[in-house]
């Protein structure tokens, strides 16, 4: 009665005691321990968002071949038993930080691309200016991206394929929307995205493997020639009719 227990082995018994009985006149209930006000399911996510800011500073850092499951672990602070507890392996691990940092960096696009509306020109100088401005303000994410994410996936392209298909379909709405005309053959409007998605993705790619020996400026510049050459080239009216043109022979 009179000794105190360590608060460290209430913390271990808390984590392994997930349900307990709660009796009352009518039924029995079942409900989730909590420590200190948090439920395991509020613990278990603080516990894997730890490992995903660790698997960023790791991967981003070492590259992920160089990084074991207990580097993670030590850089989140978190025992091995943790880490199982939200990932598979490090495989599964990666691939969630990859889509994470995919969907950020869209995010980042499409919030920059909307402050130039409507202007074609400002729209796309202004997502491109965010895309590479995010990759050089965090060297860790360009490292994860368009380095390790082709070598950890070479042999199952399913996310690589998924984030690939996200900016194909960004593109392919902002094509749809400042030429109209496209929409009227949105086979061929899929084919120019993944084209111009390709050519900023691998200027990324040479741009991080150089160690980014380039500015922010001069890869605007090189994209911004491709850009503005595709739209001057479908504002004309008599290239805009390649789109109905394309659309009727794909039909026959």
């Amino acid at each position: 009665m009179g000794s105190s227990v360590p608060e460290s082995e209430i913390i271990a018994a808390n984590d392994s005691v997930e349900q307990e009985t709660s009796i009352d006149a009518e039924s029995t209930t079942v409900k989730r321990r909590s420590f200190k006000g948090m439920s395991l399911e509020v613990r278990q996510a603080e516990r894997r968002e730890r490992l995903m800011e660790a698997a960023l500073q790791s991967y981003g850092t070492l590259g992920f071949f160089s990084v074991t499951v207990r580097d993670v672990c030590v850089e989140a602070k978190l025992t091995e038993r943790y880490f199982y507890e939200s990932f598979k392996n490090s495989g599964a691990l990666f691939d969630a930080i990859y889509m994470r940092l995919v969907e950020e960096l869209q995010q980042r696009i499409l919030t920059a691309v909307m402050q130039g509306a409507p202007d074609p020109k400002q729209m796309i100088k202004l997502g491109l200016t965010a895309f590479f401005q995010s990759l050089s303000d965090d060297q860790r994410v360009t490292r994860i991206l368009f380095i390790d994410a082709i070598l950890v996936h070479e042999n199952d392209g399913k996310s690589i394929y998924k984030a690939v298909k996200r900016f194909d379909l960004m593109t392919q709405s902002f094509i749809a929307l400042m030429v109209p005309q496209a929409q009227e053959n949105m086979s061929l409007v899929s084919l120019i995205s993944t084209g111009l998605t390709g050519y900023v993705s691998h200027l990324a790619t040479r741009w991080a493997v150089s160690g980014f020996k380039e500015s922010v400026e001069e890869l605007l510049a090189a994209c911004m020639v491709l850009y503005e050459s595709f739209f001057s080239h479908f504002m004309l009216p008599e290239n805009q009719k390649a789109f109905a043109n394309a659309s009727k022979s794909s039909v026959k």
